[in-house]
């Protein structure tokens, strides 16, 4: 195959073979780091320059409903690449701005030395549209005239395209359209969706074509110029207006009210370690940009880039983490999952009636059904989550208009756990892919090889995952009390005795003596995989273990098969799939670690619960933009390094977002019971980095409290410092 090197004016860059671009080690292009916006269905994957470039992963780009509209955009300041200085997105995710200056520029017998132009680029996405405005400023001397080139392209590629799938057949690329200001790059797919990207340039370009635009400007010493690009999305099956972007500072002010009316719903948090704060903005701020509102309400999307659309597991997950926070989110939730439940059988789809949907998809590859993603519900686990939530949100809220509203989507999730989720009748809820391109294997961790026997073989299914036991447990626990205070008391003692023999005859059927812990999961002879995974770790969320085995996976989860520094490996160092660098079998993911420590605080295990709490906040120090990614490596902490990267994890993603939330939440013991107005801490703890929590804002019902955590060398002491309302405050020590 032929290759060339593609030279800039003032070094050799970047490799090209055939049509992929190679990155030379000592360019400064060879740092991958990216950026990231989202508004709604749009969202952008950025260099650190503000460039897309089809580089590193080959994630980079604008994508709307599943499909890539912008791959490539890239300025030049006379032909050469500007001189990076910084770069930062604002603390609320709403704007990416970067600072540039130029090279030493030879023009016409004169000479521009190197950074005499400051040149700021800033980005935002709002709705279906990028938004950038270029402000450059002359510090030199005299007045110079200087061309900013602008390099584009739209490939129109699908998501799982871009993630490494190939495909047999594309639609048609047709002609792009030129006027004066504008190019509409255009796709007909092979599902008859006209897709559009538009980019319009202001002021009017010196010379613009398909491929680029040149616009050229005097600059006057110390006055600065403007340059403003929109570029917006559109698909032929949307009712809106297109094109339909607004000026730059009315889609800015647009994007900074939506964001401070969203943070509204949330109560406020600040404690006396300024690191920690960073930690809790930013997860909160990246929530934030993640909740994208449904016809149904809000639903937090699960992740940036590969994830960025409605997942049951992901959303219900993040929820839980953040219910005490934000109830209405729980709300929206469960009302997205409720009218997206399988009525009926697809086999391709692994749908059955009752199960909650797995993911959702757009794209054309998903409309065309070359995955089965369009609605898919290969998930083991979301509908039983499904059902905690619900239970969860009633004691948060009191909404009992709404828990009547949604209990006909209850009932239906009831009868497929008994009915289609005990595949074979044991008593255990398993699953088994039907569908011919779905999931292997559908708990949360659904990669192919990450449910293994003792010898790393495969099992044969149907396969009942031991922490899908204790979900089931504690969902027809709570749900019992719903069925209580709906009226329905057969119902509400049916499911306490189904929870009782099913805690016993887990407990039976999945202790391991020889490991001190439950098995992974028992595969379709009913033989226990008997492999240590974090797994069981979540079997002390659900208050399914009993309190002496609880303790004994508590102290081997903090051993050093499991415990990095950082947080609980999914896999232990001495079983024979573990590779710290995996996706499932030996990395470090957040949510699983907080949703461990939250489990341990409820056995009374708070040391360890609090030594975890401490790992992944010194390990978000580390992490760019203070953003826990999806996962990281389970590579043991070493002296003063940081944790190591997992390549191509989502950042943001919810549920890692999510984690501070939950780990304050159980740390501090806090309970909100909205039937009884109670808000109780009982037993709070707070890591030795705290030293003070101070909670804005905590709604019950229509009412308001504000309190104040103080740690001390004993305990916690707990100050009600404003209330608004009948809320009771109770601390149990």
């Amino acid at each position: 195959m032929e290759s060339k090197i593609i030279g800039l004016k003032n070094g050799k860059d970047f490799i090209q073979i055939g049509d992929t671009y190679y990155v030379r080690v000592c360019s400064p292009f060879a740092d991958d780091r990216t950026r990231v916006l989202k508004h709604k269905e749009t969202f952008g994957v950025f260099d650190r320059r503000g460039d897309i470039q089809p580089l590193g992963l080959g994630d980079q780009g604008l994508y709307y409903r599943g499909t890539r509209h912008l791959n490539e955009s890239v300025l030049f300041i006379e032909k050469s690449y500007p001189l990076f200085l910084s770069s930062t997105i604002r603390e609320d995710n709403a704007m990416f701005t970067i600072d540039l200056s130029n090279p030493e520029i030879e023009k016409e017998g004169k000479i521009i030395r190197q950074q005499t132009l400051l040149i700021t680029r800033s980005k935002f996405i709002w709705e279906s549209c990028l938004y950038e405005e270029i402000c450059i400023c002359n510090y030199g001397e005299v007045p110079v005239q200087v061309i900013l080139l602008f390099k584009f392209n739209a490939d129109f590629v699908d998501l799982f395209e871009v993630r490494g799938t190939k495909r047999k057949k594309r639609g048609e690329l047709l002609n792009p359209v030129l006027t004066e200001q504008s190019v509409l790059f255009q796709y007909l797919g092979l599902d008859n969706i006209l897709r559009q990207t538009l980019l319009f340039f202001d002021p009017k370009p010196l010379n613009l074509c398909t491929t680029s635009a040149a616009v050229s400007l005097e600059l006057i010493p110390r006055k600065e110029k403007l340059i403003h690009l929109s570029v917006e999305c559109f698909q032929s099956h949307e009712k809106r207006v297109f094109p339909s972007f607004l000026s730059y500072k009315e889609a800015s002010n647009k994007s900074i009210e939506a964001y401070k009316e969203s943070e509204k719903k949330w109560c406020k948090i600040w404690t006396s370690n300024s690191q920690f704060n960073g930690w809790i903005n930013r997860s909160l701020s990246d929530l934030l940009m993640l909740i994208t509102e449904t016809p149904q309400g809000p639903f937090p999307y699960a992740g940036v880039p590969w994830f960025c659309t409605p997942f049951g597991r992901d959303g219900l997950i993040t929820t839980l983490e953040c219910l005490w926070l934000a109830p209405e989110l729980g709300k929206g939730v469960l009302s997205f999952l409720a009218a997206n439940q399988a009525k009926d059988f697809d086999i391709e789809a692994d749908a059955e009636p009752g199960k909650i949907l797995h993911e959702t998809r757009e794209g054309e590859m998903a409309n065309l059904g070359e995955i089965p993603f369009r609605k898919y519900y290969g998930s083991i686990d979301a509908t039983c989550l499904f059902l905690l939530l619900a239970a969860e949100y009633y004691q948060r809220t009191a909404d009992r208009k709404f828990i009547e509203e949604l209990w006909p989507s209850i009932e239906l999730a009831l009868l497929w756990i008994d009915r289609y989720g005990d595949v074979d009748g044991d008593g255990f809820v398993e699953y088994r892919r039907r569908s011919s391109r779905g999931l292997t294997n559908q708990g949360w961790k659904d990669s192919f090889d990450s449910v293994f026997q003792k010898d790393g073989s495969f099992p044969v299914g149907p396969i009942a995952l031991c922490e899908v036991q204790g979900f089931v447990f504690a969902a027809k626990k709570k749900i019992a009390y719903l069925a209580s205070v709906l009226g329905q008391i057969s119902l509400h003692d049916r499911l306490l005795k189904e929870a009782e023999i099913l805690k016993e005859k887990f407990e039976k059927e999945f202790w391991v003596e020889e490991l001190s812990s439950y098995a992974l999961a028992l595969d379709g002879r009913k033989e226990k995989c008997k492999v240590l995974a974090s797994n069981a770790g979540l079997c002390l969320y659900s208050g399914i273990a009993k309190q002496d085995k609880a303790e004994l996976i508590g102290k081997l989860l903090m051993s050093d098969k499991f415990f990095t520094g950082w947080g609980i490996r999914t896999v232990a160092s001495t079983e024979i799939r573990y590779n710290p660098i995996s996706y499932h079998n030996g990395s470090v993911w957040p949510f699983d670690t907080a949703f461990i420590a939250a489990g341990m605080m409820s056995y009374g295990m708070k040391e360890m619960a609090i030594k975890l709490f401490k790992g992944l906040f010194e390990a978000s120090l580390f992490f760019d933009l203070q953003r826990l990614p999806e996962l990281f490596g389970g590579i043991a902490k070493r002296g003063q390094e940081g944790p190591t990267l997992y390549p191509v994890a989502c950042a943001p993603h919810a549920w890692s977002s999510g984690a501070v939330f939950l780990l304050l939440q159980s740390a501090i013991g806090l309970k909100i019971d909205a039937t009884k107005n109670l808000v109780i801490f009982e037993q709070p703890r707070l890591p030795d980095f705290l030293e003070k929590v101070i909670i804005q804002d905590l709604r019950v019902g229509n009412w308001r409290i504000d309190v104040e955590l103080s740690r001390y060398p004993h305990n916690v002491g707990v100050r009600l410092l404003k209330k608004e309302g009948e809320v009771k405050l109770i601390v149990i020590d």
